[in-house]
């Protein structure tokens, strides 16, 4: 057994990987601020702590111990980047450097850094692989490249383990439409759940790489237990696009269009032979397995009106405090 700290454990993807490392086994603490994640999401088993990554003398004392930091914490929200680029490099580049600064002071074997393929901004040539040049287009994810030039600085220096995770779109159960432009999966989830049109930007020929948040767990696990700990770094990501269009039609319902945004990636696809060749990682969850079990949890079908009167979708479960079993397995 490791005792593993979490930083965003309360948050979409940082609640489902202290669910997996508690049900490895392991003693997990978690710190997070609340300000975008739920105290509700954090396993009753995990010791949580609710401090902020930019407070240093506040967090350091809870890395006493650590084997291994898992560094999901950051305000991802782009458009809150662009609007208050201070604020978000003080969380996502100050905070950053706090938590691997802690973990040299309380001798932490490794840290693994959840990075984002926002990085890369737009390619000419798909998929994208670690190779190509990052030409990050906003504040949000140059402060993503900055956390990983530390990481790189930090194990040379300090001979600290570190890895980094460029995460494509990751989606799955606890994801919300909170804060900035949400991504395209739950913005719809949240329309049908309302009775409402899907909102399509553009002409929904756009493509993202979706990556189940199961299996982005399956890569943090897997980057943790490998022996690469020189901030080297791998794409997390299906390898498949899928438009919004194909999105829309999955879940089914009247949709409308607005506009396309002016500055967003028009095609994306993740190269993720690396992380095949030397993790021995790839997804294992289908889109469409991914999405009927996303749908159920939100308590949509595409024949809305034939729904089960008595359904009760695992959004309100959570919010009554009963933890969410999925059917799914990592």
């Amino acid at each position: 057994m490791s005792k593993c700290l979490v930083t965003g454990g309360a948050g979409f993807l940082g609640s489902h990987l202290v669910d997996k490392l508690i049900n490895q086994g392991h003693e997990v603490v978690v710190i997070d601020n609340l300000s975008l994640g739920k105290r509700k999401f954090v396993n009753d088993k995990a010791e949580f702590y609710q401090k902020d990554i930019t407070e240093y003398e506040e967090i350091k004392p809870l890395f006493y111990g650590a084997d291994v930091v898992f560094h999901v914490a950051a305000d991802p929200r782009l458009q809150a980047s662009l609007e208050n680029p201070t604020q978000s490099h003080k969380v996502n580049v100050t905070g950053t450097l706090n938590v691997l600064q802690a973990s040299v002071e309380k001798d932490v074997d490794k840290v693994v850094f959840s990075s984002s393929g926002a990085i890369y901004g737009d390619q000419d040539e798909l998929p994208i692989s670690e190779d190509d040049q990052d030409d990050p287009n906003a504040p949000y994810p140059t402060h993503k490249l900055a956390g990983e030039k530390y990481m790189r600085l930090y194990s040379k220096l300090y001979d600290i383990d570190t890895v980094c995770l460029r995460y494509f779109n990751i989606y799955g159960p606890r994801k919300t439409t909170k804060g900035g432009h949400p991504m395209v999966i739950p913005a719809f989830l949240e329309q049908k759940q309302q009775g409402e049109p899907l909102i399509i930007v553009g002409d929904g020929e756009q493509t993202r790489d979706y990556v189940h948040v199961y299996d982005v767990v399956r890569a943090n696990i897997k980057a943790w237990k490998s022996e690469f700990g020189s901030g080297d770094i791998f794409n997390i990501g299906s390898g498949i696009q899928v438009s919004v269009n194909e999105i829309a039609e999955i879940i089914g319902g009247e949709t409308t269009h607005v506009p396309q945004r002016p500055g967003e990636v028009r095609f994306s696809e993740a190269d993720i032979s690396k992380a095949k060749e030397k993790l021995n990682w790839e997804p294992k969850v289908e889109f469409e397995d991914g999405m009927d079990q996303l749908m159920s949890y939100w308590g949509v079908s595409q024949d809305q009106e034939n729904k089960s009167e008595d359904w009760k979708s695992d959004l309100q479960l959570e919010a009554e405090g009963i933890k969410h079993n999925s059917t799914l397995k990592i």
